[in-house]
């Protein structure tokens, strides 16, 4: 909801009555866009391209070879 608040924003709602329409605080709102990307979700965002990547080279392998391929490699699952 927070990129809609953004686009409400640019079309000249004020970031206060949106938030308060759509029931959460403009600090939240704020925190969010100093920051749209958690740690959490860039992590998982690599771990998905290297599991993308192990794929690519061996297709017809399947999830456990992918799997033991990311652990030989250091990542975490």
């Amino acid at each position: 909801m927070f990129p809609l608040v953004r686009d409400l924003a640019a079309a000249g709602v004020p970031v206060a009555v949106t938030c308060r329409v759509l029931g959460f605080t403009k600090q939240a709102f704020y925190k969010w866009a100093a920051a749209p990307i958690s740690q959490r979700d860039w992590e998982e965002a690599h771990l998905l391209n290297a599991a993308i990547d192990v794929h690519a080279d061996d297709p017809e392998f399947g999830h456990r070879f992918i799997a033991d391929e990311l652990a030989a490699a250091g990542r975490a699952i």
